[in-house]
């Protein structure tokens, strides 16, 4: 009788652990959420000292990928609890790319217990985009990052040790836009994220292979991508372009000076290919 009982109490225990697991298998984001390729965020905000952030040689926060927009939902695959919160391993639609890992914090996030639709992605006007591009001129590059302002929580969940200037600030909250996270930005989440998805997204401009750099600027439109390996540059008008680089934030140049700069490492091609190499495609998405 004694052993029965104890079976039935430890039934009862897997029985609920199983239910509130079951309870946290989607969460919602409440606010901006940093989307990290790694569960040690402790490591990345503060270290071993408190008070530094992880930067690799080129003096940027490796470990992110992005941040996520109120309202993304996110699937749960894994819970790691972690001093009365939790770190979640998470998949989202928002971010599709199957060799990374992806893990957030879940004091950014509400649990709910239905697959609820993903947030509404609606594109703004092609005006407003380009309104919102200029206006991030002079903001510094932030790997992973399209939230031009940073994210204030993270000061609160991941408090420095110490007093920290505020250079590292910035970087703490995550302050600044990457390339990608530029057109992310400005058109609401609805580009893809990264540049390994630009490079095929919309269309095509025209047959660019073997012009000059003249002769594809009068083939370009305003928010067309000039996208190469790694990087993209964002065209606002016959004479400007605009980009943010590691070096110099976002910066605007003269499109004709810059796409020349490209071409002289780079060959333009009308399509992007797996052995594409050395050059660049330039993608139209949007009239």
């Amino acid at each position: 009788m004694k052993n029965y009982k104890i079976i039935l109490i430890v039934s009862l225990i897997l029985v609920l652990i199983n239910i509130s697991f079951a309870q946290e298998k989607y969460a919602v984001a409440k606010t901006f959420t940093p989307v990290l390729n790694t569960p040690n965020f402790d490591s990345v905000f503060g270290g071993y000292t408190g008070n530094l952030i992880k930067l690799d040689s080129h003096r940027l926060i490796n470990e992110m990928e992005f941040i996520a927009y109120p309202k993304t939902l996110f699937f749960i695959i894994n819970k790691i609890p972690h001093n009365g919160y939790s770190i979640y391993e998470v998949i989202t639609s928002d971010y599709v790319y199957p060799k990374k890992k992806l893990f957030i914090d879940s004091r950014f996030v509400k649990i709910i217990s239905s697959n609820l639709e993903n947030r509404k992605k609606n594109l703004p006007d092609k005006k407003i985009i380009l309104e919102r591009i200029k206006k991030l001129t002079g903001y510094p590059y932030m790997w992973g990052g399209n939230v031009p302002n940073g994210i204030e929580e993270m000061l609160q969940y991941y408090k420095p040790s110490t007093t920290i200037d505020s250079a590292t600030k910035n970087v703490w909250i995550l302050k600044g836009v990457d390339c990608s996270g530029l057109i992310y930005q400005a058109t609401d989440g609805y580009t893809p994220r990264n540049t390994s998805s630009l490079i095929n997204y919309g269309k095509p401009v025209g047959k660019i292979e073997n012009l000059t750099a003249e002769e594809i600027i009068e083939l370009l439109q305003p928010l067309d991508l000039i996208v190469m390996h790694g990087h993209v540059v964002i065209v606002l008008d016959k004479n400007t372009a605009i980009e943010s680089t590691p070096k110099r934030g976002v910066i605007q140049t003269n499109l004709l000076k810059r796409l020349t700069a490209i071409m002289k490492e780079k060959k333009p091609a009308n399509e992007w290919t797996s052995i594409a190499g050395k050059k660049f495609v330039i993608r139209r998405w949007i009239e």
